[in-house]
């Protein structure tokens, strides 16, 4: 396999993408196009993010074939592509460059002045999107790619300028070890992708070695809440700011958090000990406190205005997926969540039994079997906090299923759990005994969000 610059590709490289149809593969084939490369594609379905891409003179090809590979000057994959896929196959034997994603995002980025990465084990894509959006209302015309759908920029990236980057960037892999950022909010570090990492150290370290390339005329920004950033950035030798709800010590700090009458949650923001500003924010819990408290110190230290950053905050309505509202069916109202950590998953619930007028459901598909297998008693505690909880059966994802985990074993361990693994026997079991004012939440990262699109359709 040959290694390759971005840089030293002619200016209307032809880049073939496989997997191009996930969120963020799409939205990076949307921003190669902008800077004038020729692109194309496969994926194993056509769904509306392929079609969009093909709307757009991106030729996409469905399903996975080394015919699909015809002569790019590069090849880009995701980390969840195996290396025995036929178009990676090809292109080896061609002796064709090949580049994971997250190395051509991070040459990619080096077209712009301001990098802003956004890392952390849960809230990248919410504190991604409310970042966006501040600078947006700020006018600094952002470029933005972000892991989900956000309507105010009809879709999950916007091509702005050649200033400002915003971003998220995973740690899965280690792929975020190939950007530079100029400013890094780090939202929280916990275990997770315990099929890569070995332990909670090993993600610190990887953690360490992200802030390290961070630009030394920039700023880390954390969330001082989490028990483990403080190992993270101690020996860290550029700015750091923190934020957090806990002390008031943070350089930024949140108080009063209310449900006001509105049915907004209302804070008062501190700033280096200052009063800055009020916001209702449309999102609920203290999670989203959080991910409103990173926007903040970010778009502060980059001279945004308070009001803009009020505006901004306060027009966020949430992103695709993310405590989505599908309707409503019996006098319930039906959410989709992509919850699929035990600590997002109690986040979730929590900020859920505030505003449900009645019973919480949950509705939840374990993600993976290695995270299932890792966290069982940890999803069964959280899941827990719901009134009615049905799990069905794991999301595999990219994992082979090996006989040493099931659903039941996360039910085993909880009081009043429900194995189904039928969606239409999910569905009767739920009609059959919701009551008006009860919330349903259908939660994962697999396709549970199609039970919940069922649910709304079967009480139309």
């Amino acid at each position: 396999m040959k290694n390759i610059q971005l840089s030293n590709l002619p200016e209307n490289a032809h880049i073939h993408m496989v997997g191009i149809g996930g969120i963020s593969m799409s939205a990076l084939a949307h921003m190669l196009k902008y800077f004038g490369y020729s692109v194309s594609g496969s994926d194993r379905t056509e769904t509306e993010i392929v079609r969009r891409l093909m709307r757009e003179g991106i030729k996409v090809h469905i399903g996975h074939n080394a015919e699909a590979v015809e002569d790019p000057d590069l090849v880009c994959y995701t980390a969840a592509i195996p290396e025995n896929n036929p178009e990676l196959v090809k292109a080896k034997s061609l002796g064709i460059p090949m580049m994971e994603r997250a190395e051509l995002l991070g040459q990619l980025m080096k077209k712009f002045k301001f990098p802003i990465a956004v890392a952390g084990t849960h809230g990248k894509t919410t504190t991604t999107s409310m970042l966006s959006l501040i600078l947006l209302e700020a006018g600094l015309e952002p470029s933005i790619l972000v892991g989900g759908e956000l309507p105010q920029i009809g879709g999950n990236y916007k091509i702005g300028n050649d200033d400002y980057l915003v971003f998220e960037a995973c740690e899965y892999v280690e792929s975020f070890l190939h950007f530079n950022p100029f400013v890094s909010v780090i939202t929280n570090v916990e275990e997770d992708h315990l099929d890569y990492f070995t332990d909670i150290n090993h993600i610190i370290t990887a953690f360490q070695k992200f802030t390290r390339l961070n630009s030394p005329l920039g700023c880390i920004i954390v969330c001082s809440d989490d028990k483990n950033i403080k190992s993270v950035v101690e020996n860290v030798e550029i700015k750091v700011v923190n934020y957090g709800m806990i002390s008031e010590s943070n350089d930024f700090y949140a108080k009063n958090v209310v449900i006001n009458e509105k049915g907004l949650t209302q804070l008062e923001v501190y700033a280096y000990g200052e009063y800055a500003a009020t916001l209702e924010l449309s999102v609920h819990g203290d999670h989203n406190v959080r991910n409103a408290l990173g926007a903040f110190a970010a778009a502060w230290q980059l001279g945004v205005d308070v009001e803009s950053i009020k505006r901004g905050l306060e027009s966020f309505c949430g992103t695709k997926r993310r405590f989505e509202k599908l309707g409503e069916v019996g006098g319930a109202v039906v959410i989709d969540d992509y919850a699929h950590h035990p600590t997002e998953i109690e986040s979730t619930l929590n900020a859920a039994k505030k505003i449900a007028k009645g019973d919480v459901w949950c509705i939840f598909q374990p993600h993976t079997y290695s995270r299932t297998k890792a966290f069982t008693a940890d999803f069964a505690k959280s899941l827990g906090l719901a009134d009615k909880t049905i799990v069905t059966d794991v999301y595999p994802a990219r994992e082979e299923y090996d006989g040493t985990i099931h659903s039941c074993d996360v039910v085993s361990l909880m009081k009043g759990g429900t194995y189904i693994n039928d969606s239409d026997a999910i569905k009767r079991y739920v009609l059959e005994r919701i009551k008006p004012g009860d919330m349903i939440i259908t939660m994962g990262a697999g396709d549970i969000f199609k039970l919940g699109y069922s649910l709304v359709e079967k009480g139309e």
